[in-house]
């Protein structure tokens, strides 16, 4: 893709096999630095900060360890564009997530997201989040502690399409601790409520696929107002 070839980009919780393998990028970026919101997570386990942000053989950026909603450590209009694979699902305050990702790349740069559908997967008994819902998320700076969907989720969640979960007990306790965790879906997303958030934040949307079998895929340019 003529956006990502030899740019320098950034990934919010990679490095992500989509990337390799559907949507091949890390071979044509410049550069790929790398978030993730602890220094041990189920997906990635220990992660130390510094030049060993391994994302494509034996080319790695920088790893940051950061809330993935306050990048402090990232100036404004850095990078040329910002990834994230099965990420924005896991964040309490999706809107203030997505704001923080556009601040950080340049003018005319792009944010690609990769969501997954919902029928394909756990979440399929619940209903698609309302813009409402995230917009009052946003106004009211909900944090990553937040647990207002907890009721819904385990009411809801099909534990026989998520094996890593356990048990109903095991799932319950684990989501009880999700801030140190972060396996919970907060919100669940279509193609629709992405583009009324990228509409909020004034994000152009250049494209919109899904990919088999589960993969919503979203790519939007930032104004360069």
């Amino acid at each position: 893709m003529p956006l990502f070839k030899n740019k320098n980009g950034f990934e919010i919780g990679g490095p992500s096999s989509i990337f390799h393998f559907e949507l091949p990028l890390y071979a044509k970026v410049k550069n790929l630095d790398g978030c993730n919101f602890s220094n041990n997570t189920v997906w990635s386990g220990n992660i130390e900060t510094g030049n060993n942000y391994v994302y494509y053989k034996k080319r790695k950026g920088n790893q940051y360890v950061s809330e993935g909603s306050h990048l402090t450590a990232i100036p404004s209009d850095h990078y040329d564009f910002l990834l994230a694979s099965h990420c924005l699902e896991h964040f309490a305050n999706p809107l203030k997530a997505l704001k923080e990702w556009q601040r950080v790349i340049k003018p005319g740069g792009v944010i690609l997201l990769v969501l997954p559908e919902k029928s394909t997967i756990f979440d399929h008994r619940r209903p698609v989040t309302t813009f409402e819902h995230l917009l009052w998320d946003f106004k009211n700076d909900v944090d990553e502690s937040d647990l207002t969907h907890l009721e819904e989720i385990l009411r809801l969640h099909d534990l026989s399409m998520d094996p890593g979960a356990g048990d109903a007990a095991n799932f319950k306790q684990r989501s009880l601790e999700n801030f140190k965790y972060r396996c919970l879906h907060h919100h669940v997303f279509d193609f629709a409520l992405l583009e009324q958030m990228f509409h909020q934040l004034n994000i152009i949307i250049l494209k919109k696929k899904f990919i088999a079998p589960c993969h919503q895929v979203i790519i939007g340019q930032k104004s360069f107002d």
